[in-house]
């Protein structure tokens, strides 16, 4: 299949799953909405990355672009901590009705764009303080080179990104350790599988559109995509602990779910600080 057509399945996968999402349990938007003072768990993790490379206010008045910011709850958390001129950018336009509508109910003015993330700053004419993505987004991008540079030139001289993911090594398992079943390294093409289920629990045949595909990029992909385009590196994390349950065998715990005690330890999440020179 042709990574247009791809990119076009997924889209579609992506408005059906809107739906679905926005009024699962696992995202609570209505006991998001009731407490003004809620910081989704995401941008709380996100956020421990991304502290150590701003100043002591944090995103406060800082300016922020959120990429693959999906229903848009993250993007507001982002908003809940002082941030400002706050942009998300998504493929699906399903996903940013929905989000549009959270900002609404929650009284706070954020541009929703509509793109695809590798061509971001096709779509966004200024530069941010800050640019971030998180929990579920590179795979769903065919390359990182585009990606990497629309991150350089919509980052102010002196901002900062941070992506923190899946770490690649489970994709590898298929997210069933301890075997591995999938590439590693990317350059191999796309896996393309069919996926009427999601994280946020049973989707009740609510998704039609379930073919997908996913491209694999390994830690030194993401790295070296980012230095090619100017950045300059400040921080990489390999993380014991992951957003959503990915396998039966992790447990709760604070930032989300990790592996039991005992277990061999793996990175489940990675995260990669990066500034543009000034």
């Amino acid at each position: 299949m042709h990574e247009t057509q791809a990119v076009a399945a997924n889209r579609a996968n992506w408005d059906d799953r809107a739906d679905v999402y926005v009024r699962s349990q696992m995202y609570d938007v209505d006991g998001f909405l009731s407490d003004p003072t809620a910081i989704s768990s995401v941008v709380l993790n996100d956020l421990s990355v991304l502290a150590p490379h701003l100043p002591e206010t944090g995103v406060e008045d800082r300016s922020l672009l959120h990429l693959q910011c999906h229903i848009g709850q993250d993007t507001l958390s982002w908003a809940r901590l002082g941030a400002v001129d706050v942009h998300g950018l998504d493929f699906s336009p399903n996903s940013l009705r929905h989000a549009a509508r959270l900002a609404q109910a929650d009284g706070h003015d954020v541009t929703w764009v509509e793109g695809d993330a590798r061509f971001a700053s096709e779509f966004v004419d200024r530069r941010f303080d800050v640019v971030v993505t998180s929990a579920g987004t590179i795979v769903w991008l065919p390359e990182l080179t585009a990606w990497a540079r629309s991150i350089h030139d919509l980052l102010e001289p002196g901002g900062v990104f941070v992506i923190r993911d899946d770490h690649p090594i489970l994709g590898a398992m298929a997210f069933e350790p301890w075997e591995i079943t999938d590439d590693y390294l990317g350059g191999g093409g796309a896996g393309t599988y069919d996926d009427g289920e999601t994280y946020a629990g049973e989707a009740d045949g609510q998704i039609t559109n379930v073919t997908v595909h996913e491209w694999r990029h390994a830690l030194s992909d993401v790295i070296g995509a980012l230095l090619q385009a100017g950045l300059r590196i400040e921080a990489v994390s390999e993380l014991p602990y992951m957003d959503w349950p990915a396998f039966p065998a992790l447990v709760a715990c604070p930032q989300g779910w990790t592996l039991p005690e005992g277990a061999p330890r793996i990175p489940l999440n990675f995260a990669v600080a990066a500034r543009r020179p000034e």
